[in-house]
């Protein structure tokens, strides 16, 4: 999987630019982002599973024919993850990729109710990838939070229990800072999980469900109304919707973009076609994202690249697309400033070589 799926064909020199460049993740799954390598050593952990332990059959096994089918295998991948050691590697290693690229801080979408009902402790778990956390800040520099999201596929059961996870003082993790809802979209409508968003963000969590990536505009406003969304997860049919734009641009509500992914999983046909340029025209904040990258043969800098071509975006422009994410992130001010300075000192330089 060392080619990638969506190829943004940049000059060589943007290219550079954007892998040296300070960057903010903040759309991006925890066992979504388990490379080849890893993957295949789980899968060798767990020999009675049917993901391949060969990287190179993972590319094939990684070519999804919708989005139902994606999920299939995301859950296959997931069902790799069985002990703590299993999580406390994964986590770490994300962590590593992740400063590969740059990113100088992350929020990572997990799904404790994924491992925990496959028998993992839940105190197990919360060690494992606080454990993590802190190791991957201390080597690689890289700063994760995390997002605690809902598996819309397992219904209110899941709710409930994420919630309880995200909430409890006794097991809420230090580094939680918000609260998700994923899975698929279609028969999974977002009003009945509102009750759960009230008790999350009443004990601080942001809300960031994903919306609008394989159902209309109307599942982006019931996130909005419903979940209190303060940013969205995807929200590719909000493009449909000019007052949903409006809506989105006037409140600063950010849509986090993952191009590759949305072609990946047939959410938008053709990457020409892709609503990202549709959301910039309209003046909404939108950041740049990678989701599921091994599982979709990307990475964050590549989605940079895909956005570079699809805007037009020379390195000042990609400069600023960076500094979104950093805008709609939930990093204190103090760390916000740093991050965005960093950048700006970055772009100063690169460009008076």
């Amino acid at each position: 999987m060392t080619e990638h799926l969506v190829e943004p064909r940049v000059p060589r020199d943007l290219k550079a630019f954007i892998a040296g460049l300070p960057k903010a993740e903040l759309h991006v799954h925890h066992v979504g982002s388990a490379s080849p390598r890893i993957v295949s050593e789980l899968a060798a952990r767990h020999p009675d599973s049917k993901v391949p332990t060969d990287p190179r059959a993972l590319a094939e096994y990684f070519t999804f024919t919708d989005f139902a089918h994606f999920i299939d295998v995301y859950l296959s991948v997931v069902d790799l993850v069985r002990t703590p050691e299993d999580v406390r590697l994964l986590t770490y290693e994300v962590g590593r990729e992740l400063a590969r690229q740059q990113v100088r801080y992350a929020e990572l979408t997990i799904t404790p109710f994924s491992s925990t009902r496959r028998g993992i402790d839940e105190r197990g778990f919360m060690d494992a990838i606080e454990d993590a956390r802190k190791a991957a800040e201390s080597e690689f520099g890289t700063v994760l939070r995390w997002c605690f999201d809902i598996p819309g596929e397992a219904g209110l059961q899941a709710a409930e229990e994420t919630t309880r996870l995200a909430t409890d003082d006794r097991l809420r993790p230090e580094g939680l800072v918000s609260f998700g809802l994923g899975g698929p979209e279609i028969g999974v409508p977002r009003p009945q999980f509102k009750p759960y968003f009230d008790r999350a963000r009443a004990a601080g969590l942001r809300s960031v469900p994903h919306a609008g990536e394989t159902t209309g505009p109307q599942t982006v406003w019931d996130a909005l109304n419903d979940l209190g969304a303060e940013r969205i997860g995807h929200g590719t049919s909000a493009a449909q919707d000019p007052e949903l734009l409006r809506h989105l641009a006037e409140r600063r509500i950010a849509l986090e973009v993952c191009p590759t992914s949305n072609i990946a999983t047939r959410a938008v046909t053709d990457l020409d076609e892709h609503p990202l340029k549709d959301f910039a025209r309209a003046g909404v904040l939108v950041t740049v994202n990678s989701d599921d990258p091994p599982m979709f043969g990307t990475d964050l800098n590549n989605e940079y690249a895909v956005a570079a071509r699809l805007l037009g975006l020379d390195e000042r422009g990609v400069a600023e697309l960076a500094k979104n994410a950093v805008e709609a992130s939930f990093l204190d001010q103090a760390g916000k400033a740093a991050l965005a300075a960093e950048i700006d000192r970055y772009t100063t330089s690169w460009l008076a070589r």
